[in-house]
């Protein structure tokens, strides 16, 4: 089953998804080390947090932990890196960085960061669109968070 997303105010949240999101930030920050003194710190039980702590992200954190990084090698022929280019941008996936090594042998290895919070497809079926693109040899997830 796909999950779902709602934007929700948070003042109409229960006080355990509130205080779950506070732990993840004391955490985060390194203000606390464990997650007993995060809880006790905000007045929420371990079994609360862990009942929402993977249910409760900040909207900015959602957006970084959502990149990919891809690895190709191409064809060294005309067009082949703005088909790859476009598939990912067709698909919703915003490209941040590109980074090809010269041809060798008539290939080119590149390496494509891609943010994908916005992605219309799924991650895989992306890929095998990406991996039956005439002139991509070999693609590779190398990265992902």
């Amino acid at each position: 089953m796909k999950e779902r997303y709602y934007l929700v105010r948070e003042d109409i949240l229960p006080d355990a998804v509130i205080k779950t999101l506070q732990v993840k930030q004391l955490l985060a920050s390194g203000d606390v080390k464990t997650v007993n003194e995060a809880v006790a710190r905000v007045g929420l039980s371990r079994s609360a947090f862990y009942k929402y702590k993977d249910g409760i992200h900040l909207l900015n954190q959602i957006e970084r932990e959502s990149i990919v990084t891809i690895s190709f090698d191409l064809e060294h022929r005309s067009g082949i890196l703005s088909k790859v280019l476009g598939l990912i941008a067709g698909s919703g996936g915003n490209v941040l960085t590109i980074n090809q090594s010269i041809p060798l042998q008539g290939k080119a290895n590149v390496v494509i960061s891609v943010e994908t919070s916005r992605l219309t497809e799924e991650l895989d079926e992306i890929i095998k669109m990406l991996q039956g693109t005439p002139g991509v040899r070999k693609t590779e997830i190398v990265g992902q968070g």
